[in-house]
């Protein structure tokens, strides 16, 4: 398994862990003050909960080798997981943005009870969650993994929601304004939406085989065009699949060379491209130089 692999693994195990203590915290936060506000979030943290064990199933299938049916391996399924997580985000960003609306409109605000315990469960709740996202930043960056950057973004849009719980269970006593969650949570429903689709198109884009990156194909082409021995290259084409980028290239060799010697020269470059970007898999063809160039 590559390191890769294993950060990913972890950051899974991680979410589905936070995801559980908050569930906790947040049930008995609710049977103690009866904040709708703490309820809107427990139910949230509750769906992060399933969505992360499905995210978790995903990544785990998606490490499997390749075989007979899948020769590319089964990477794809890290697309399709964050296209529903995408889909998900959506629909529970639309949810919160109705209940939102429902409590802003209603005429008689229920009174909020045992503030303090609220606000203490919240807090360690905001605290669980940006240590979570910490880590899954630092992983998502380094591995380009969607289904944890469709992860991360559940948990950043936690944050507002707690926040803003916090806030009115602060405001609710003194100030009589449990209003104010409410304006929060509509922020934050717009920030999932806008969050979920750049994922849904990155995780379309991915099952539509478009091309990865063009900063990372012209560090490719970089690579390949001063790699010594090649005279020329042709044909380069990705695409990409989960966090991996797949990268066919034909490079142009001088006939006069021995079949090891090009053998030799592609498998050199080929190492080098993998050791410079870790994601990629790439196969190199080798042809013959136009004598005339």
């Amino acid at each position: 398994m590559t390191d890769h692999a294993r950060m990913t693994l972890r950051a899974g195990l991680a979410s589905i862990l936070v995801s559980g203590i908050l569930v906790a915290l947040k049930l008995w936060a609710v049977s103690s003050t009866g904040a709708l506000s703490i309820a809107a979030s427990l139910a949230d943290s509750a769906m992060d909960l399933m969505m992360s064990l499905g995210a978790m199933t995903a990544l785990l299938y998606a490490q499997r080798p390749a075989d007979e049916d899948h020769a590319f391996g089964h990477s794809s399924a890290e697309d399709i997981a964050a296209l529903g997580q995408a889909v998900f985000i959506t629909i529970s960003a639309g949810v919160i943005a109705v209940a939102a609306v429902l409590r802003l409109l209603s005429p008689d605000p229920q009174p909020l009870a045992a503030e303090g315990q609220g606000v203490a469960v919240m807090g360690v709740s905001i605290l669980l969650t940006l240590l979570l996202v910490w880590w899954q930043g630092r992983v998502a960056g380094r591995t380009g993994n969607r289904v944890i950057s469709a992860d991360r973004l559940h948990y950043l849009g936690d944050l507002i929601p707690s926040v803003g719980a916090i806030v009115s269970l602060m405001a609710s006593g003194p100030l009589n304004l449990p209003q104010i969650d409410s304006v929060v949570a509509l922020a934050a429903s717009v920030f999932m939406v806008i969050g979920a689709a750049g994922i849904g198109r990155g995780a379309f884009d991915a099952l539509m085989d478009r091309q990865a990156d063009p900063e990372l194909l012209e560090g490719i082409m970089t690579l390949t065009r001063n790699w010594p021995e090649v005279r020329g290259f042709h044909d380069l084409k990705s695409r990409t699949a989960g966090s991996r980028v797949f990268i066919h290239l034909h490079i142009e060799l001088d006939g006069d060379l021995t079949l090891r010697e090009a053998h030799d020269i592609g498998a050199g470059l080929k190492r080098t491209i993998t050791l410079a970007y870790p994601q990629t898999d790439v196969i190199i063809h080798k042809d013959v130089a136009d004598q005339r160039a």
